[in-house]
C-alpha cells in the first residue's frame, strides 16, 4: 500500500491554506530564526557543491536560500506566502525568490536542479504524491534531495496521542517516523536514502534529516 497520502486539494482549500500562511508570516517576529537553524545549516552546507543549481522549496524568509548561495550554488527560492517572500527579498535582494501555488506544479523544466532543499515543508503539503513527483521531476539525474521534518517516533507518538492527520490549518497534515519517511522516499524512486533523527534523547528525537538521490 502506498505511503503517500492526500487530503482535500480543492481550490478553496488552497486559498485557505495560503491565507493561513500569509497571516502567520505577518505575525511572526522579524528576527525569527527557525528551530535547529545551525544544525540545519550544517546539514545543508555539508551537501551543497559549488556550481550546483539549487532550489529551496518553501524558502520562507530566505535563510537557507542565502546559505546555498554563500556555498557557491546558483539558487532559487520558492514560497506560497507573499509575506514571507517580501521578507526574503528585503533581506536578500540579490537572490531570486519566486511565488508558487500551494500544491501546484513547480514552474521549472525537467532536470533543472542538482539539489533540492526543503525544510519543514513535507508535513504541510496536502498531496504528498504530487509534491514528491514534482520534486523528483525537477531534479537532474543523480540530483540530491535534502529534507527536514519533525520526528514522530513511536514513543513520541505514544506520549502525544495516537498518530493522526490534523486539521489543515494550524497543525501538520502528516507525521513521519524515521522508517516511514525512508519508505516514502524509496517508494517514489529515490535511491541512497538516508534518514537520521536528531535533537533530543534517543527515543525522543525531535527532527528528521533526510538525504536521497534521484
Amino acid at each position: 500500500m502506498s505511503l503517500a497520502r492526500r487530503t482535500e486539494a480543492s481550490p478553496r482549500y488552497g486559498r485557505r491554506i495560503k491565507d493561513y500562511y500569509e497571516d502567520l508570516w505577518q505575525r511572526l517576529p522579524a528576527a525569527l530564526e527557525p528551530p535547529l537553524l545551525e544544525r540545519r545549516l550544517a546539514f545543508l552546507r555539508g551537501e551543497v557543491r559549488p556550481g550546483d543549481r539549487a532550489l529551496d522549496v518553501g524558502c520562507g524568509a530566505g535563510e537557507f536560500t542565502a546559505a546555498l548561495a554563500e556555498a557557491g550554488a546558483q539558487t532559487i527560492g520558492v514560497e506560497v506566502a507573499e509575506a514571507a517572500l517580501q521578507r526574503a527579498r528585503e533581506r536578500h535582494p540579490e537572490l531570486d525568490f519566486r511565488s508558487v501555488a500551494f500544491d501546484g506544479p513547480l514552474p521549472f523544466e525537467d532536470s533543472s536542479f542538482e539539489l533540492v532543499w526543503s525544510s519543514e515543508v513535507i508535513e504541510h503539503v496536502s498531496d504528498t504524491a504530487r509534491w514528491l513527483s514534482e520534486v523528483r521531476r525537477v531534479l537532474a539525474p543523480r540530483g540530491r534531495l535534502l529534507l527536514t521534518t519533525p520526528s514522530h517516533g513511536r514513543l513520541r507518538v505514544a506520549l502525544g496521542g495516537v498518530e493522526r492527520f490534523s486539521e489543515p490549518l494550524g497543525d501538520h497534515l502528516h507525521l513521519y517516523t524515521r522508517r516511514s519517511l525512508a519508505q516514502l522516499l524509496d517508494e517514489f524512486g529515490f535511491s541512497e536514502v538516508r534518514v537520521q533523527a536528531v535533537d533530543g534523547p534517543p527515543l525522543l528525537r525531535r527532527s528528521l534529516f533526510a538525504r536521497a538521490q534521484r
